[in-house]
């Protein structure tokens, strides 16, 4: 067979294994996640402890995506999601002998330390995957508009794909120490993971490598687009992740009395829904209209749309007549995630075409790198916020209604940010 032939063929195979040892990782990405937060909650950790158990989780994810994608370049992503892989395994044997006889501060630094890895893992493994799409869905002349619809079609099935397992990891991980217990879940997802390194033995060492070695500093973005896309990136993950990340299992285990089974499945099934709207961002735009690739004008409409969720949950909340678990709060927190996740979906998936179609496959590495290093930053802020507002509001209804009106306010200073976005070269609005 022509070689020209079986190139397209050899291409999606390579990405396949890269997906599918994303998706591994994934899920156990969003379990261990529930199962650091109950176990951790259950030996009497306040919020604030708990988010500091994931403070070194993503600021070590924002020094990876930096030095990650200057990796990827200059040595090829095969190399990034190969060690990603191990390095997750690494964390999660180093967790498995944690036990409630242990001294507290001792207890607190070393699950940090672990974290610190699994943060590493987590971010190498996701610049590897996002970068690969580029390689594989190029751009040909004459037939960029055709091509960056292709592009924003595939971004969106591995952002959606990645998000609903990631919802189902959640589950996992509540089910997994109701059964397994914790040091049992996490030897399991150990196993697991290293079924999928195995995977990655078949891609090629030059994947994603550039042709000409990339200097240090070029992991620091030189292209505006990139820049003000990771400022409002930025404030965008730190907007999901100020209620989300510690103060609604909290939320939702002490104020409305719910077990780890209820807590996890709500919250498995609310990412797993958020994945599907990703999934499905390119087919819902062109039921409304939308054929071409979206540009900056949906970046600052969605952002817009997606402000005024968490200040009306947050006024729900504080409506709310009688203290802890009432229904008026129940209902207001169940349909305002479900709202929350399906305008922060769309935001997030037009965002990760829009760091796609300002850079060139040559320099994907680099920029997807630069890109998730200010998403990773979003995060770490958003974590920090998410037990120290709810903690120091007070918890419960008070506390969670504190951290969306936080939400909302970083939601604005994304939206402000992306008014200065540039127009993406084949990007038609």
């Amino acid at each position: 067979m022509n070689q020209s032939l079986r190139a397209p063929g050899r291409l999606l195979r390579q990405y396949m294994v890269v997906t599918a040892a994303y998706w591994a990782f994934t899920l156990s990405d969003g379990a261990l996640r529930m199962l650091v937060i109950f176990h951790f909650h259950e030996l009497g950790y306040s919020t604030l402890d708990i988010a500091l158990l994931f403070v070194f989780y993503e600021f070590f994810g924002v020094l990876t995506n930096l030095a990650g994608g200057w990796i990827g370049a200059r040595y090829g992503l095969r190399l990034t999601l190969r060690s990603g892989l191990l390095l997750q395994v690494v964390a999660l044997l180093m967790l498995a002998p944690v036990a409630e006889s242990w001294p507290k501060l001792l207890s607190v630094v070393y699950v940090m330390a672990a974290q610190a890895l699994s943060g590493i893992a987590k971010d190498l493994s996701k610049m590897s995957a996002k970068s690969a799409i580029k390689t594989v869905v190029p751009v040909a002349a004459g037939q960029e508009q055709q091509g960056e619809r292709t592009l924003f079609h595939w971004v969106a099935i591995l952002t959606g794909s990645k998000n609903a397992l990631k919802g189902v990891g959640f589950f996992l991980g509540g089910a997994a120490l109701f059964r397994l217990g914790f040091a049992g879940s996490v030897s399991a997802m150990a196993v697991g993971l290293v079924l999928a390194w195995l995977l990655t033995l078949s891609l090629p060492d030059a994947m994603g490598k550039m042709k000409q070695k990339p200097a240090f500093a070029a992991m620091f973005s030189k292209s505006r687009g990139i820049n003000v896309l990771s400022l409002a990136r930025f404030f965008l993950f730190g907007a999901r992740d100020v209620w989300f990340v510690v103060a609604l299992p909290v939320f939702l285990e002490m104020s409305m009395n719910w077990n780890f089974w209820q807590v996890g499945g709500f919250m498995g099934l609310w990412v797993v829904g958020y994945g599907l709207v990703q999934a499905m961002a390119p087919g819902l735009r062109r039921l409304w209209g939308q054929r071409q690739a979206p540009g900056p004008g949906a970046v600052q409409f969605w952002s817009a749309v997606l402000m005024v969720v968490p200040a009306l949950m947050a006024v729900a909340l504080w409506r709310s007549t009688v203290p802890g678990a009432t229904v008026q709060g129940s209902t207001a927190v169940i349909l305002g995630l479900t709202v929350f996740g399906l305008v922060f979906a769309m935001n997030s998936s037009i965002h990760s075409y829009m760091v796609l179609a300002y850079t060139e496959a040559e320099d994907v590495s680099l920029n997807v790198g630069f890109y998730y290093m200010a998403n990773a930053g979003g995060r770490l802020l958003g974590t920090v916020l998410s037990g120290l507002v709810f903690q120091l509001a007070g918890g419960g209804a008070g506390g969670m209604a504190a951290c969306l009106w936080g939400s909302a306010l970083l939601v604005a200073l994304s939206c402000g940010a992306s008014l200065r976005l540039p127009r993406p070269r084949h990007s038609p609005a």
